[in-house]
């Protein structure tokens, strides 16, 4: 292999490596604009909570929140860094390559150009040549000076060639080095905001302590709030799994008899009547819901678009997660989350989040309104709304908007939102677009 095909290879290995990379790249930045942009959200919502001038375990909430979104997004700002670290330290040994073959290649240059100056004598070639035993090695001779001649001119090519891949590679590496020292830049302006915003979460911390009477009084009404809305749910699941079963097994008759009738008729008994011949069919005691073929590709859609579902509000952040976790003051008190929380403006538009059927329209005194919405099996529940502009029955279209969130004394509210396959409960967070 000569020194060109060694260049060719050398430059082919490292581009092989690129590409993972360069996606690496493109996803931590898109990483990191989508982290910017939630912060950007949780500071509007917290801007807003200001507002109100007495303090609420609202601000507490949304600090967390940012304080959460800030430190994934300074990690993601340090996987750019090492990032950008390996391809710099790449381009270095690049770099250091090419110039080793640059070397080689001015040597073996160097070489050839005093070797042609020792026998530059147009007689001695000349001498050469005619010197040949026969035509066929005067021929061969001819043809060793003319590749001869070629190869220098290859080699000064390629050393031209060289020249300029590693002055490339020198731009590159300055620009990778300039993008590296931003990224530190911006790393370190995000740590020391991050510092405010924890002595600003310790500062509210402290003051909302003091509360902790009323804090509790509020959980209280959450906690009874909750349950309210569990059990109404709890009776639209009933419900629907109730009706089902009844239609299974109206089914299951119709077909028992149907069966019936036709065996007594093959048998020429057409005046027997099948009254006592059909057999009973069981209660089933499964709690899923038994559905029809139109409603089974309906439940295979929504299962199919798990972590592609649209948020049922256009613009807010989780404020709260599913399931059990500590109260972000009250010390060794749990709170139990049926689905997530999602702190969004007072009023805002809220959306179904697939296709599907409104089963239950529900009305809580003292924590607004909720719709439940059947997408075959699954089912997504809405609650915490001031205002709904659709009834029990309804069809629904993905994004189509179902109601709006209720009204809270601050600029901000939260939306709840639970998804049940049958009567399970799953984490909506898995679900929704992230």
């Amino acid at each position: 292999m000569n020194v060109f095909d060694k260049v060719i290879l050398v430059g082919i290995l490292l581009l092989l490596a690129w590409p993972s990379k360069a996606q690496n790249k493109k996803e931590l930045e898109s990483k990191k604009s989508k982290l910017q942009n939630e912060i950007k959200v949780t500071n509007k919502l917290l801007t807003e909570t200001k507002k109100n001038k007495r303090l609420s375990l609202n601000a507490l909430v949304a600090l967390n929140k940012k304080i959460t979104i800030r430190e994934e997004l300074i990690n993601t700002i340090g996987s750019e860094i090492n990032l950008l670290g390996t391809q710099i330290s790449d381009n270095e040994e690049r770099i250091t390559y090419l110039q080793a073959e640059l070397d080689k290649l001015k040597k073996e240059y160097a070489a050839m150009i005093y070797s042609a100056y020792k026998n530059q004598s147009s007689y001695s070639k000349l001498m050469f040549i005619f010197a040949s035993e026969n035509f066929n090695q005067a021929f061969k001779r001819i043809k060793y000076f003319q590749q001869y001649s070629d190869y220098r001119k290859n080699q000064a090519a390629l050393i031209d060639s060289t020249k300029k891949k590693i002055q490339e590679q020198n731009l590159k590496l300055q620009d990778k080095k300039k993008e590296k020292n931003t990224l530190l830049i911006t790393e370190e302006d995000e740590k020391q905001t991050l510092t405010k915003e924890k002595q600003e979460k310790e500062k509210v911390l402290t003051q909302l302590q003091s509360k902790e009477k009323q804090l509790k009084q509020q959980l209280a009404k959450k906690q009874s709030d909750a349950n309210k809305l569990n059990a109404a749910i709890k009776k639209i699941i009933d419900e629907e799994i109730r009706k089902a079963r009844e239609a299974a097994r109206e089914a299951a008759r119709a077909k028992k008899k149907k069966e019936n009738e036709e065996a007594a008729l093959k048998k020429g008994a057409k005046n027997t009547s099948t009254k006592n011949t059909v057999t009973e069919v069981k209660d089933e005691e499964d709690t899923q819901l038994k559905l029809t073929p139109e409603a089974q590709q309906l439940s295979n859609n929504f299962a199919a678009n798990k972590a592609k579902l649209p948020w049922p509000v256009t613009e807010g952040v989780i404020s709260s997660s599913f399931g059990e976790h500590d109260h972000p003051v009250l010390k060794g008190i749990k709170v139990k989350n049926n689905g997530i929380d999602i702190s969004t403006r007072n009023r805002a538009q809220t959306r179904a989040v697939f296709d599907g059927e409104v089963t239950g329209v529900i009305s809580i005194p003292g924590a607004g309104k909720a719709v439940i919405i059947r997408h075959g099996e699954y089912l997504t529940v809405y609650s915490n709304l001031g205002n709904v502009n659709i009834n029990k029955g309804d069809k629904v279209k993905t994004k189509q908007v179902i109601g709006s969130v209720a009204e809270s004394d601050e600029e901000r509210s939260e939306l709840h939102f639970e998804i049940w396959k049958g009567s399970v409960l799953l984490n909506p967070a898995q679900w929704i677009y992230n």
